[in-house]
């Protein structure tokens, strides 16, 4: 049997992890942020840190520095010759780390919580002992960075491989004849953007909260010159909406953002027609902390909730859902909205997130 002596040490061993392991995120954000990772990527043998800082336009004193974090995380090998050290990123490394990964590249994320602290870690602490959500107009930087995630991400799968995936294909015949399409939280608009091309006989809506978004999508549009797609401020959780518009509904990551989730399923379901159909994009997750213990990122997600989708959620005495709002919670909540089904479905390309598709 373990001993509590055994067990303090176990813990001040992994504590010790944790510090390690919290410094090496926002260094490796750094890395990615400056790309230092792409210029030690483009070396196929060890390099000195004057090569690789002239190689990425670096100052390489800071590169220096940064490589001395990297090889004690064990994320750059180095080897010392005659007093020099060179430096050298395992190719092995390279996709999860750098953007010619792809859907692969994991790097991308350990910018995340540097900017969730920049944008609202006083915010969170007060809200600790207060209760009180943090505005959106909190967390401008991180919408800036996750609106460029999300786009590359859709750019890359949304036209190919998830609608596709949706009904077995059946959205996409729909969708090429001509169907009434609506996207809640359309941000920028580029999901609606790539549809209205691919689609021209459908019409498209977007909404969303924030009017400088709004702005910027229908700018775009009238650039790229799409004449069936336009953009609205409208929230949907909280306004009225007409009933039976639309077709097709979809909802990226955008619900548990809601401060009225459970009013915004009801609208959507009151705006489907008959035999409409809602794609919700949301967290793949268990609503049971017990269950989401082995959740192989699950320390990531909670704590990214905790600093912005569950405070932006608390705003005006909201529900503050949160991003691990799981999937008993969402099947229950898309049931009492009034769907008549709802099923949950892996995404292709996509460890994150689940499909809820629900029907009307």
């Amino acid at each position: 049997m373990e001993t509590s002596a055994e067990k303090t040490e176990q813990f001040s061993q992994k504590l010790c992890d944790i510090l390690n392991y919290g410094a090496l995120n926002t260094a490796m954000g750094i890395g990615y942020a400056s790309g230092a990772f792409e210029a030690l990527a483009t070396f196929d043998e060890p390099a000195l840190c004057e090569s690789i800082a002239l190689k990425g336009g670096l100052d390489d004193r800071y590169l220096q520095e940064w490589l001395g974090v990297m090889v004690t995380g064990g994320i750059v090998e180095v080897i010392e010759e005659d007093g020099d050290e060179f430096y050298f990123l395992p190719k092995e490394y390279v996709p999860l780390l750098t953007r010619s990964g792809g859907n692969a590249n994991l790097g991308v994320y350990t910018q995340e919580i540097p900017l969730l602290t920049k944008c609202g870690l006083n915010e969170i602490v007060s809200g600790m002992e207060t209760g009180e959500g943090v505005g959106y107009e909190q967390y401008q930087p991180f919408y800036a960075f996750m609106e460029e995630l999300a786009n590359a991400k859709h750019e890359q799968v949304l036209v190919d491989t998830f609608l596709p995936s949706v009904q077995n294909g059946a959205i996409v015949e729909r969708l090429k004849q001509g169907i009434r399409v609506c996207d809640i939280g359309c941000a920028d608009g580029l999901v609606l953007h790539l549809m209205a091309k691919e689609y021209p006989n459908s019409t498209f809506v977007g909404f969303d909260i924030a009017e400088a978004s709004i702005q910027k999508a229908q700018e775009r549009a009238e650039v790229l010159g799409l004449k069936n797609v336009q953009f609205m401020v409208q929230d949907a959780g909280t306004e009225a909406v007409e009933a039976e518009q639309f077709d097709y509904i979809m909802a990226f990551d955008s619900i548990h953002d809601q401060t009225r989730p459970f009013e915004a399923l009801k609208n959507i379901q009151m705006m489907l027609k008959q035999g409409g159909v809602f794609s919700m994009v949301d967290i793949a997750a268990s609503s049971s902390v017990a269950q989401n213990k082995d959740h192989p990122m699950g320390a990531f997600l909670y704590t990214v909730s905790l600093m912005h989708c569950m405070p932006v959620g608390l705003v005006d005495n909201g529900m503050g859902l949160g991003m691990m709002w799981g999937e008993e919670q969402a099947l229950a909540l898309c049931s009492v909205a009034g769907f008549s089904s709802t099923e949950v479905h892996d995404i292709p390309e996509d460890d994150f997130n689940s499909h809820y598709l629900c029907h009307k």
